[in-house]
């Protein structure tokens, strides 16, 4: 039986026996979580959605094979370890262009799919146009997603966007191990790349068991945090835990009353194959419930876009 450890005995311990950060693995990345949208998909009323995201995982995968983001420079690193910031943040520096040559593999894997709904390939072929012809709008786009700003953001376009931003930062920390990442980085944001998280992960086996990692919904990276402490304000007085009724077990959402902010949290003791980004997007029944109840969400998913003004 997995023993989790009370807030005190964690903090007791000695912290080099738990790794600080887990950084994600290029070859299992998106083929898991195309597996886990598949598997999510055969029990949700947000089937088709969630078989068409497991189809852009699929290409995310195969454009991280093909395509090689930059490698981080040593003064990079330094840097970041001087300052105990993001070596690669993701807003406020200059990307590669080849982040769009990912977009366009997405796009024609997507293209190619079987069964692809005829209004997505409309999406995905005016997205192809846009490419080849306005990339610069495209550009300006994808600097609006990563600093959370809906404005002259195409809803329908910002999945995909999101989609080939994924594999380019995740090709980027793939390349880094723990020791490169500062000790010491700003709290709550995703010490590789400087994203907020998209949900937590409560991880078993080795030395990962009974710990909680943050998921950046960007770069993949995970990092830990003492479960019971709320990931937006560090409050640990006010924390609240909440599910649907006959709902997963694997699932809650993690409530503090201080900030009135949440984020889900998933347990692998109750299902070893959960994966951050696909159980969020499939648990937004637990997101309104949570709004009813006057919480707030700090951030979206990747991968489901909806501008303040539509919500």
């Amino acid at each position: 039986m997995q023993r989790i450890l009370p807030r005190g005995e964690i903090e007791g311990l000695d912290h080099t026996a738990i790794p600080r950060v887990l950084m994600p693995v290029a070859a299992s990345v998106f083929v898991d979580r195309a597996a886990r949208l598949r598997q999510l998909a055969s029990d949700s009323a947000m089937s088709d959605y969630l078989l068409l995201m497991a189809h852009l995982a699929d290409g995310q995968h195969s454009a991280l094979k093909l395509f090689s983001a930059p490698v981080a420079t040593d003064e990079q690193i330094s840097r970041a370890q001087s300052h105990g910031m993001p070596p690669m943040p993701a807003i406020g520096v200059s990307r590669d262009s080849v982040w769009r040559a990912m977009l366009q593999h997405v796009l024609d894997h997507l293209i190619h799919v079987t069964q692809t709904p005829t209004p997505a390939l409309v999406v995905f072929h005016a997205l192809k146009q846009r490419l080849e012809h306005e990339p610069n709008s495209l550009e300006l786009m994808a600097d609006a997603l990563l600093s959370g700003d809906d404005q002259g953001v195409d809803a329908t376009l910002a999945p995909l966007i999101m989609a080939a931003l994924q594999v380019y930062w995740t090709g980027l920390a793939c390349r880094f191990n723990e020791h490169d990442l500062p000790v010491v980085s700003p709290f709550g944001v995703c010490p590789c790349c400087g994203s907020l998280p998209v949900a937590s992960v409560v991880r078993i086996g080795g030395s990962q068991d009974g710990c909680r990692y943050m998921a950046c919904p960007l770069c993949a990276t995970e990092w830990h945090l003492v479960r019971v402490t709320c990931s937006h304000c560090q409050d640990t007085k006010d924390i609240a835990y909440h599910s649907i009724e006959n709902g997963s077990e694997a699932i809650r959402a993690e409530s503090c009353d201080h900030c009135h902010g949440y984020r889900k949290i998933f347990y692998q003791e109750k299902d070893l194959y959960v994966e951050p980004v696909a159980d969020d997007l499939a648990s937004i029944a637990l997101d309104v419930l949570m709004g009813e109840a006057g919480y707030l969400r700090a951030n979206g998913n990747p991968l489901l876009w909806q501008s303040t003004e539509a919500a």
